[in-house]
């Protein structure tokens, strides 16, 4: 764990950097000296709770943003852990990898379709993003037909009627990404 007065400079400098403001501009918009800034960013300074809040009033941001500490975070997942989600009398089998996450909006899923299986989509919000793992699959988007295989990738909008048609005999594996755009 970084100490406060580290999380506080790392944070300082990336509100500055994304923002393309120099030290000076930021000296003018807060009223911290120039001198000032620079030990902070450079983790040689710690500053008082008045010299945060004149940064991040000046700055216009939470105080509490300069004490947020990224977490470096590794999720592994197998898909032995996921609890599969089925349609088609088991012919469509979903494995949810990533759930939708709101301050993400997007969801990654894992989808089999057994030889045989015509599945009928809804329509929705969003746009996928299909990448094909294994296998052939036939993408109907109002009625007109896109096939793939092995290394193929299509992206449309959910807001089409679309089905998946895994007309081989053998197993179709595909990687569905379901992005959500902002709200216009």
């Amino acid at each position: 764990m970084d100490t406060i007065q580290t999380i506080i400079s790392e944070n300082l400098v990336k509100i500055r950097k994304s923002r393309n403001l120099t030290l000076d501009q930021v000296s003018e918009l807060t009223g911290v000296s120039k001198a000032m800034l620079a030990q902070i960013e450079k983790g040689k300074s710690s500053p008082t709770v008045t010299t945060l809040w004149k940064i991040a009033n000046g700055l216009q941001v939470s105080f509490s943003i300069f004490l947020k500490e990224d977490k470096p975070q590794v999720k592994k997942i197998s898909m032995e852990q996921l609890e599969t989600l089925t349609d088609n009398e088991g012919k469509y089998i979903v494995y949810p990898f990533f759930p939708y996450d709101p301050e993400k909006r997007f969801e990654i899923y894992i989808v089999n379709l057994e030889p045989g299986c015509i599945h009928d989509s809804k329509t929705h919000l969003g746009e996928e993003y299909i990448l094909i793992k294994e296998g052939e699959l036939i993408i109907e988007l109002e009625g007109a037909k896109h096939e793939l295989v092995s290394g193929d990738a299509m992206q449309f909008t959910g807001t089409i009627t679309h089905k998946y048609i895994n007309s081989s005999k053998k197993l179709t594996s595909f990687f569905l990404l379901m992005y959500y755009p902002d709200p216009e």
